[in-house]
């Protein structure tokens, strides 16, 4: 019966290592998605200020004055 037992006890050692792969999984899973996201709306962050810049550089090269903005202590 001992191999019976001994089976049993890396079948059951195998169980749990899988669970915790299975968990580990799930967490980097979560993570990365998390991630892709973030990635996602700092990309269109850093289209929109590419945006902003180029209408700038177009306003100064055009010798327009920039919008009256009151000094920074108001």
């Amino acid at each position: 019966m001992s191999g019976n037992t001994e089976m049993e006890e890396r079948l059951a050692a195998l169980e749990i290592h899988v669970a915790h792969q299975d968990e580990t999984i799930t967490s980097l899973n979560t993570i990365v998605t998390e991630q892709w996201h973030e990635i996602d709306r700092l990309k269109r962050q850093a289209a929109a200020l590419a945006e902003r810049l180029s209408m700038a550089e177009e306003t100064l090269e055009k010798g327009a004055a920039p919008p009256h903005q009151p000094p920074p202590h108001y």
